[in-house]
């Protein structure tokens, strides 16, 4: 699916990317956008309220991100490109359905549910967690 986004947004977007996955390279990055835009599209647990990308990143307690360095920079033209593909509807396995994701630390594994939802799949030091069926059907 496709959701409206401002210049500024798009530049968010591809800031917490950045912040949250530049050490798994553009795949990793694409898959955080995915959690970032599925959150503005769905109407279920504590993103009935997140209408933008703006609402979905600086949710509170959500992205620790947003206290990096590397979130505070100006993108670079590739992370905006990368960002603008999420936004224009692009989808990457494990984070097609994911609302959730989160590092364990170095090799450790993802559990198999988080907060009560099941996981979806890792990728490199990700691990990222879909809605309990029937929950959040924006995004299936």
């Amino acid at each position: 699916m496709i959701i409206s986004y401002t210049t500024k947004e798009k530049d968010l977007l591809a800031r917490i990317m950045r912040a949250e996955a530049l050490a798994e390279g553009d795949l990793g990055m694409l898959m955080v956008g995915n959690v970032v835009t599925n959150r503005v599209l769905v109407d279920c647990y504590t993103f009935k309220n997140i209408d933008s990308v703006y609402d979905a990143i600086y949710q509170p307690n959500q992205f620790v991100g947003v206290n990096s360095s590397l979130f505070q920079a100006t993108p670079t033209t590739l992370e905006k490109n990368l960002a603008e593909r999420i936004l224009k509807g692009e989808y990457y396995y494990p984070a097609t359905n994911a609302l959730w994701f989160y590092a364990p630390g170095k090799n450790q594994s993802c559990g198999s549910t988080w907060y009560s939802q099941p996981l979806a799949g890792k990728y490199m030091g990700h691990c990222f967690y879909k809605p309990q069926p029937g929950q959040c059907d924006e995004i299936y």
